[in-house]
């Protein structure tokens, strides 16, 4: 006998099944993101909390806001279901995921439990606002990625925050600009940008502090109001830690999501592959209400 509850007036099994996804090739992005507003329903909610580790059920319970509590259990809910999709092995469901962190503290899933078959160089990154959840997802190539809201406020101005954070020559570039609105938006993007690179680096703020490389688009100007495009300019990484770095390994991607915010993503080059690496990488996205619905926005 199948169990059968109602979510949102749509029927599924007591284990709904998720739509399957190929793995993404080596030079390509999977984005999901979910919007918690989106999400909606006891019963739905639920059912995350039953994909979801003792431990993660006692850090989503020790948010006292219950829009705290929605978004943390989105967040494991959506990393769990994603790479669930992907079919890596039958043995492997959004339940049975094990995770751990590196030294830093970037999460991984952890397939040590794993003997009798070759696990995938999969790489995945999540970032999330109390607004929106997102999700990337690569293989053989690390990535970070992180969202903000395009009207995101802050207690201080922005060129005090870009003194206090950022590179000489990114507070030349906020400085240059006169009108407050594109300012404060391009502040917001390169926020990203930076925030994007050191989860690829896998360093986080503390490992990686953003005052220690500068993010630039190469060619005789920088205006980050043109990158809303990944093909509007190539960006690239100076270490001011480390004049030799080679900063020309990394990808970054800039967009909008739902009209409401923005998300960079960074990309490792996988110079191991056969073909031209330097050719932008291919970006699918996906709105998802993870059990519920999964819709394709670009690919």
């Amino acid at each position: 006998m199948r169990i059968q509850c109602c979510i949102d007036g749509k029927m599924f099994s007591s284990l709904p099944l998720l739509t399957p996804i190929s793995l993404p090739s080596p030079k390509e992005i999977h984005l999901w993101y979910v919007i918690p507003n989106e999400v909606k329903g006891e019963s739905l909610l639920n059912k995350y909390m039953e994909i979801i580790s003792p431990s993660e059920i006692e850090k989503v319970l020790s948010f006292q806001r219950n829009e705290l509590r929605k978004s943390a259990l989105l967040a494991r809910a959506l990393v769990r279901t994603t790479i669930a999709r992907y079919q890596i092995n039958s043995s492997v469901t959004p339940k049975s995921l094990k995770f751990r962190n590196n030294v830093h503290g970037k999460p991984e899933v952890d397939w040590s439990c794993s003997y009798n078959w070759e696990p995938p160089s999969l790489h995945f990154n999540i970032s999330h606002t109390s607004s929106l959840i997102a999700c990337g997802v690569t293989m053989n190539s690390p990535i970070g990625v992180d969202v903000e809201e395009k009207q995101r406020t802050t207690k201080h101005t922005i060129l005090t925050l870009a003194r206090r954070y950022f590179s000489k020559h990114e507070l030349e570039v906020l400085t240059a600009i006169e009108d407050p609105y594109i300012q404060h938006q391009e502040f917001i993007k390169l926020w990203t940008l930076k925030e994007a690179y050191v989860k690829a680096l896998g360093k986080g703020f503390s490992g990686a502090p953003f005052k220690t490389f500068t993010i630039r688009a190469t060619g005789e100007h920088f205006d980050l109001s043109q990158s809303s495009s990944s093909e509007a300019c190539e960006i690239v990484v100076d270490s001011l830690d480390n004049a030799d770095d080679n900063t020309s390994n990394w990808q970054f991607m800039l967009l909008e999501l739902a009209g409401s915010h923005y998300a960079a993503i960074c990309t490792e080059k996988d110079v191991k592959s056969k073909g031209n690496w330097n050719n932008p990488m291919k970006l699918t996205v996906w709105n998802t209400i993870p059990f519920v619905e999964d819709t394709c926005i670009s690919g």
